[in-house]
């Protein structure tokens, strides 16, 4: 009798098939799981700027600088009158170098300017000026061009006939004039001597007196001693 030749089982029934199949369909599970994540994530619309970001660009847009308005100029209600007074205050402080109360005065003379005295006191009140300095350059003058005794010139500096300076800026200007008293003495001695036909003796007392020049003894002995030199 023939061997019964053994029976094959059916593919399906064998195990490893159905392993192979489990193996297989996890990992088709698994692409699709990542193919869908991918998906999603290229599906995402891009962010272009965060919500941060946003406030602060509208804050940026919405803080607009305002134009400066320009400062409207102070009406000017100062009389013009009271501005010519000023200016002819500077100039006669500046060219001729007078003192303030000389100027005030002058200002308001009926011989001199005819300004009221608001328009004055305005002016002086706004006339900024060296006193002292004035004072030494009336001094200076006095002492080139008249040849003045040191006594003189301080008494012609304060006089309410004279210059009208405070006693310290007469004092100031003599305090600091650079002058030879000695050659002024001199040079009123030739004048009295040249013009009024004065004896020395008479010239000395002149130069000394103090209803004449004013000068020292001494400038005046000195004054002798080089007349007709």
């Amino acid at each position: 009798m023939e061997k019964q030749q053994k029976r094959k089982k059916p593919f399906y029934k064998k195990w490893w098939v159905w392993l192979l199949a489990i193996i297989i369909i996890a990992a088709v599970n698994s692409n699709d799981e990542d193919t869908d994540s991918a998906s999603k994530e290229e599906s995402k619309p891009a962010v272009t700027a965060s919500a941060e970001d946003k406030t602060e660009k509208v804050e940026v847009e919405t803080e607009k600088v305002e134009p400066e308005e320009k400062e409207k100029p102070v009406e000017d209600n100062v009389p013009k009158e009271y501005k010519t007074a000023l200016n002819k205050a500077e100039t006669y402080a500046k060219t001729m170098s007078m003192s303030k109360k000389a100027i005030s005065e002058q200002l308001t003379s009926e011989y001199g300017e005819k300004y009221s005295a608001e328009a004055a006191e305005y002016a002086m009140n706004n006339l900024e000026f060296d006193w002292k300095a004035n004072a030494l350059k009336k001094a200076e003058t006095y002492s080139d061009t008249m040849h003045m005794s040191k006594q003189g010139i301080l008494e012609q500096l304060v006089s309410e006939n004279g210059e009208k300076f405070t006693e310290d800026e007469a004092q100031y200007a003599i305090d600091n004039l650079q002058a030879d008293f000695n050659k002024n003495a001199l040079e009123k001695a030739k004048t009295y001597q040249d013009t009024m036909s004065m004896s020395p003796e008479a010239v000395g007392d002149q130069l000394t007196s103090t209803y004449g020049e004013k000068f020292t003894q001494a400038e005046a002995d000195y004054a002798i001693a080089n007349l007709g030199k």
